[in-house]
């Protein structure tokens, strides 16, 4: 940690502490307003906001599950570093068992290990969802919090089975936190980035303006793209939205600012000298104290472009408010699929990799699952592939009698293996004389994992269950002994699998930027912006490249912007083109490629049976999911459309083209909202065309054209043959009667040598 930071740390506790003394004695009924004012300074923050989060949203999928005499389950939540928690509560929605003896029975919210409250069951309310608002000191909260609920549970006073299926109950992951905050100013230092712009203990999504001093050229745009690329990478799951403006700061918040050009700059209330190169600033916004802009400054967009790069690959070694860049070399070129968020397609990938080592040891009888994120390359070939080998270390401790503990498999909810774990009195005398010198055994086992139709967002999810032995009446203690653990050397062999697929393929250009993702950095990508795009379009550029930063954890480095006329000169790239209106004439040029066109009033669209399909549901085989096109319509009047397309491009064969399009600017940020996706979209973004109205996705049509990758030649014969059955017969026909005639010419040459003889 530089010193920066930790000086930074002292005083952000310091201030902590001095705004809960001043609460204090405000409750206290002393002069606190004066002496907070004096011991805060005049650069104390004036403004307080609050903001809610559900137990769904800090990553608790499913309702807390809590049986026995005592279960705990938590979530962490944590604070932003520009803010000083003042208040908080929880307000939770629960229910419990009918058979629990009230006197005894409770739940306790405890956050960071104090207990806030414990909150009775009373039997009327039993078996019926409760609401219960609960008040949180603020001065139990800390940066990084953890809130547990507690459940502690009773049906008797006398001996009683502490697994008893009457002691439970249930936590809805629809209860809700909320904070209110203060602003805290930080420090204009760079080392505290991606902060306050992005910080890793804000759950909810990143919203980040982009300031443009003047219309921006196609360097500044491929500047820009790699900051949103990068921010992208960090938002990660939260998602992010960025917007553009030009000419204007933010009257609040936080905001990158790009300029560029050889006089000083004037931004509204902000002035900067001409830049003596590529420099990167960090300052406070001058219309709000406690905002900072990123100001990213140079002679021309090249600098900009390579103050960009600098910032987005080197970040962690930035200090102080400014710094000029002097020198930036590119050590090493991006490879294929060398996405830092992506699994390893080249060698087996240990589980230490994927997640650190602590998590993957449990205890307790039932503990929960020990849950690795797999992030798979879109276009892994697994066509009658038996699985990916998962080879796995694991350790246990022996119970000195059992009949079902297990050590569960499971991928993506789906049982995979169920190892058993014998006891002791099941173990030979030479594993047990190994148990004298360490008290946990330890097994390997293999499984295939199925990569047939499965989510390139997948979790592997390993349990233990220890089988729980009954001592009869009065008997039954539970003594917390049972520990397991799964060897961060187990590995994931992804290495056997070629990189093939059918496209077009919008499921996998949602999901993963793919094919434009092939590349971590997008230097095998153009993007093909309408002539002096405006905010709309600029603003969908910046937040689809954030989408590729979140797929790849890696900016867009490489990224090139473009206009139509000069697209011949990229036909070597894949393509993504934006439209709004009549504005992009490449949707003219290239009409006979697109199943759907917006001509100024006249709609076309080109439709299959793909949207009387009852189940979102692909096969591994390609041509199982073709839904070609049936029919082709025409219409005017009514809303405009917006629609996502992909198919090959026209310049080059074996790369792709995927437009987003809309018959008004606004209509973009609907179809970016759509590739973010959330709970309220009821439909997904697949096939070759996709319609967007509002929150309401039609996808119209799945016609794949076209390959791209590459299979080997042995592989690749079976798959054609394959697909193809007709052809093979006749092949194998007219090999059988080439064969034929060769033998019989061959036999009829010796019987005439015979005769000869």
């Amino acid at each position: 940690m530089n010193s920066t930071y930790f000086v930074f740390s002292i005083l952000r506790g310091t201030r902590r502490f001095l705004i809960l003394l001043a609460s204090s004695l405000l409750a206290l009924g002393v002069g606190a307003t004066a002496f907070a004012d004096t011991a805060l300074g005049a650069d104390a923050p004036t403004g307080a906001n609050s903001y809610s989060l559900t137990l769904k949203q800090l990553g608790r999928n499913y309702p807390m599950s809590l049986h026995g005499v005592e279960s705990t389950d938590s979530v962490n939540f944590d604070v932003r570093a520009d803010s000083i928690v003042t208040g908080a509560h929880v307000t939770l929605e629960y229910t419990y068992s009918p058979s629990l003896l009230a006197d005894l029975s409770q739940i306790n919210v405890i956050v960071n290990d104090e207990v806030a409250a414990s909150l009775p069951l009373p039997k009327e309310n039993a078996g019926k969802m409760q609401k219960q608002v609960v008040e949180i000191p603020a001065h139990l909260i800390t940066e990084f919090n953890r809130l547990s609920l507690q459940f502690i549970g009773h049906y008797t006073m006398s001996c009683e089975d502490p697994q008893h299926s009457s002691l439970w109950a249930k936590i809805s992951n629809a209860s809700q936190l909320d904070i209110k905050v203060s602003p805290l100013a930080l420090p204009d230092d760079l080392s505290i980035l991606p902060l306050p712009f992005f910080d890793r203990r804000d759950a909810r999504p990143l919203n980040l303006p982009f300031v443009f001093g003047t219309a921006p050229d196609n360097g500044t745009l491929e500047a820009a793209g790699a900051l949103s690329s990068w921010f992208g990478a960090q938002a990660s799951y939260r998602g992010a939205v960025f917007s553009s403006r030009l000419n204007e700061l933010p009257a609040s918040g936080n905001a990158v600012v790009m300029l560029s050009g050889n006089n000083p700059q004037q931004l509204g209330l902000l002035t900067l000298p001409v830049p003596k190169g590529p420099t990167l600033t960090l300052m406070t916004n001058p219309n709000d104290p406690n905002g900072k802009l990123l100001v990213v400054t140079g002679r021309d967009a090249q600098e900009l472009k390579r103050a960009a790069t600098a910032l987005v690959l080197g970040s962690q070694t930035l200090s102080g408010s400014s710094v000029v860049i002097d020198r930036l070399d590119t050590l090493q070129p991006r490879k294929p699929y060398d996405a830092p968020n992506w699994l390893p397609s080249d060698r087996p990938v240990k589980l230490g990799e994927l997640i650190a080592a602590k998590q993957l040891n449990v205890s307790g009888y039932n503990p929960g699952e020990i849950t690795v994120p797999l992030n798979f390359p879109p276009d892994l070939f697994s066509w009658r592939d038996a699985g990916a080998p998962l080879d796995l270390k694991y350790r246990y401790t022996p119970q000195e009698k059992s009949t079902n503990s297990s050590f569960i498999v499971s991928f993506n909810d789906a049982l995979i293996k169920a190892q058993n774990l014998p006891s002791e009195d099941k173990l030979d005398s030479g594993v047990l004389s190994v148990l004298k010198t360490n008290d946990s055994l330890v097994r390997e086992t293999r499984v295939l994992l199925p990569l047939n139709s499965v989510a390139l967002q997948s979790r592997l999810q390993l349990r233990y269950m220890f089988d729980y032995i009954k001592q009869g009446e009065c008997g039954d203690i539970i003594i917390d002994n049972m520990r397991g653990s799964v060897d961060p050397e187990s590995t994931l062999d992804l290495s056997g699998y070629d990189h093939f697929m059918a496209m077009p393929n919008l499921g996998v250009f949602k999901d993963a930027g793919f094919p434009f993702t092939r590349m971590a950095d997008l230097s095998q990508t153009a993007v093909v912006l309408p002539d002096n795009a405006g905010a709309a379009e600029l603003s969908a550029y910046l937040t689809v490249l954030g989408r590729f930063g979140q797929s790849t954890g890696y900016p867009a480095t490489g990224v090139v912007v473009t206009q139509a006329a000069q697209v011949t000169a990229v036909a070597d790239k894949d393509l993504l083109v934006f439209a709004s209106g009549a504005n992009q004439p490449l949707l003219t040029q290239w009409a006979d490629h697109l199943p759907a066109t917006d001509n100024g009033g006249q709609q076309r669209f080109e439709l299959s049976d793909l949207p009387f399909r009852l189940r979102d549901w692909f096969s591994p085989d390609a041509e199982a999911n073709l839904r070609n096109t049936r029919v082709a319509m025409a219409f005017t009047g009514g809303q405009r459309s917006t629609f996502l397309t992909g198919f090959e491009s026209p310049l080059k064969r074996g790369r792709s083209v995927v437009v987003i399009s809309s018959g008004r600017p606004e209509g973009l940020a609907e179809a970016t909202n759509a590739l973010i996706g959330g709970d309220e979209y009821t439909q997904s973004i697949q096939g070759s065309l996709v319609v967007v109205r509002g929150k309401s996705i039609e996808a119209l049509v799945a016609d794949e054209q076209y390959y791209v990758g590459h299979l080997g030649p042995f592989k690749y014969m079976q798959w054609l043959m394959s697909r193809h059955v007709g052809w093979v017969l006749v092949l194998t026909g007219l090999g059988v009667l080439l064969l034929s005639g060769l033998a019989y010419l061959a036999l009829r040459a010796r019987a005439k040598r015979r005769l000869s003889n």
